[in-house]
């Protein structure tokens, strides 16, 4: 009987293998309990193109805890903008075996209403 990162882990390597396929530009989201960060990596995989996270100066005066919905939101809004910026318009959304659900799903509502097309 796997365990319950074993399983996370392996749902994670069938997404990114999914996403490598498609060629496509993916928006990776990690959590921790007290954090969550988001980066934009290229459709090759080799380069990261634009990241955010509660850890950020801007982000962290602006909430009070980085581990809820809220901050998530910041994040999302945060990551949109900067993929705008760079001409980026949709991406493969790559959740690394987190439920879409909570503070993964608020983060990526919040890409959605920021342009970001998944």
């Amino acid at each position: 009987m796997e365990t319950k990162k074993e399983a996370r882990s392996r749902r994670a390597r069938k997404t990114r293998v999914r996403i490598a396929l498609q060629r496509a530009t993916r928006l990776v989201v990690n959590r921790s309990n007290s954090h969550i960060y988001a980066q934009i990596i290229s459709a090759d995989g080799s380069r990261v193109l634009a990241s955010a996270s509660t850890n950020e100066a801007d982000v962290r005066k602006d909430t009070k805890n980085g581990g809820n919905k809220a901050a998530a939101e910041v994040v999302g809004k945060r990551i949109a903008d900067k993929a705008k910026a760079l001409g980026i318009e949709s991406v493969a959304f790559d959740r690394s075996g987190f439920r879409f659900h909570g503070r993964v799903k608020a983060l990526a509502e919040a890409a959605r209403a920021g342009g970001l097309k998944f």
